[in-house]
């Protein structure tokens, strides 16, 4: 029994050296505490999600405010690689990568200043992030102007439809297009969701033309969620094995988490639940506001795989210090997967789900489900 405890790997207790690779650092180094979090994160996300052998239709989701950081990038490294499939994000996120592509600059600030003194010459401030609100409005222009134009999609569409017509915008007239996310994901066929259509600029923006509020003309186009819901859920039943990269939590890691519950819960159809978790994440589960909670409450819901436990790891970090790390692991040690193209591939997705909700009954009790969970 004691042998059995102590059959771990020895912990390196050896002196940094010049010149370590990044997987040096993660394989050697990080042993302990949420370094070997990190450290298993790595291992997980190429050995297992990124194996060719294991089919692995990947989303990601995007929380806080992550773009701002100048974080864009190195999502776009992991999309050309195809490491990622589909993504989720917050519409705030989408719209500050919109100021990357527009070449609109954002600076290193401090969070150590006078508000009151930055809104009288027009800075706003993200912690320490300084922009002005000339690249609000001048990203607000840019987005009027498409809207507007006589190409945009028009009526109730989905909100990656809507991405991807921003992001093909952003290819065509941007100077700096592969820095943006929305702009690679038009190129790379990858679907743009958002959780929150109204809680960004770009919400605003369609608010103020639905309704033509300045006489500026309206326009019939609006977001509209239920297409999200349904076309997600459509990406993860059709997926042979599915993974998550949460990137902190709040609505965009739940809204990917939901689409399990949804198949079983909603339409009767039983996935069993997802595959594989990473999430980085600096929540608490114990204050209620880690959403969708820890890997081991979403069994309970049916969101993970309960046979695939093993699959999860939550790594309680800033995301600005650990997905470098493992972006940067995935791209040294991972091969180059095919685009899976899911954008080009929503409507067949979409009839598959369809013809799969009906073969199930209209209604069933909770007995029913009870049974066919203890099954």
């Amino acid at each position: 029994m004691k042998n059995r405890f102590l059959s771990g790997k020895k912990i390196f207790a050896g002196k940094l050296k010049k010149g370590l690779k990044v997987s040096e650092l993660v394989e050697n180094y990080y042993q302990a505490y949420n370094s070997a979090r990190l450290s298993e994160a790595c291992r997980l996300l190429v050995e297992k999600m990124l194996s060719p052998q294991n089919d692995v239709t990947i989303g990601i989701t995007l929380a806080g405010a992550i773009t701002p950081a100048g974080m864009s990038g190195q999502i776009v490294s992991m999309m050309e690689r195809g490491f990622i499939d589909f993504i989720i994000a917050t519409g705030a996120n989408l719209y500050h990568d919109t100021h990357f592509a527009l070449n609109f600059p954002l600076h290193k600030g401090t969070h150590q200043i006078d508000d009151t003194t930055l809104y009288k010459h027009g800075v706003v401030r993200i912690y320490d992030v300084f922009l002005t609100a000339d690249t609000l409005l001048s990203t607000d222009k840019f987005t009027q102007k498409i809207l507007l134009a006589k190409s945009a999609p028009r009526g109730a569409i989905s909100s990656a439809e809507f991405h991807n017509y921003i992001g093909r915008c952003l290819l065509r007239d941007a100077p700096n297009p592969e820095i943006s996310i929305l702009a690679q994901a038009a190129k790379y066929n990858i679907p743009v969701y958002t959780s929150s259509p109204g809680d960004s600029t770009y919400g605003m923006d369609l608010a103020n033309f639905s309704t033509d509020l300045k006489r500026l003309g309206s326009i019939n186009l609006h977001i509209n969620p239920n297409l999200d819901v349904l076309e997600t859920t459509a990406i993860v039943m059709g997926a042979k094995q599915n993974g998550a990269i949460l990137l902190g939590g709040g609505s965009p890691k739940n809204f990917y988490m939901q689409t399990q519950p949804f198949l079983w819960e909603c339409l009767g159809v039983e996935k069993g639940g997802h595959d594989y978790f990473i999430q980085i994440t600096m929540d608490s589960p114990q204050w209620g506001g880690l959403s969708g909670a820890t890997p081991q409450e979403a069994v309970s819901w049916g969101k993970i795989n309960p046979n695939e436990l093993k699959n999860t790891v939550v790594v309680y970090s800033d995301i600005t210090l650990a997905v470098p790390i493992l972006f940067s692991y995935a791209l040294e040690k991972a091969k180059m997967r095919k685009q899976k193209n899911l954008y080009l591939r929503r409507e067949k997705l979409m009839n598959d789900l369809k013809k799969e909700a009906q073969k199930k009954p209209i209604t069933w009790t909770a007995d029913e489900l009870y049974k066919k969970h203890q099954e």
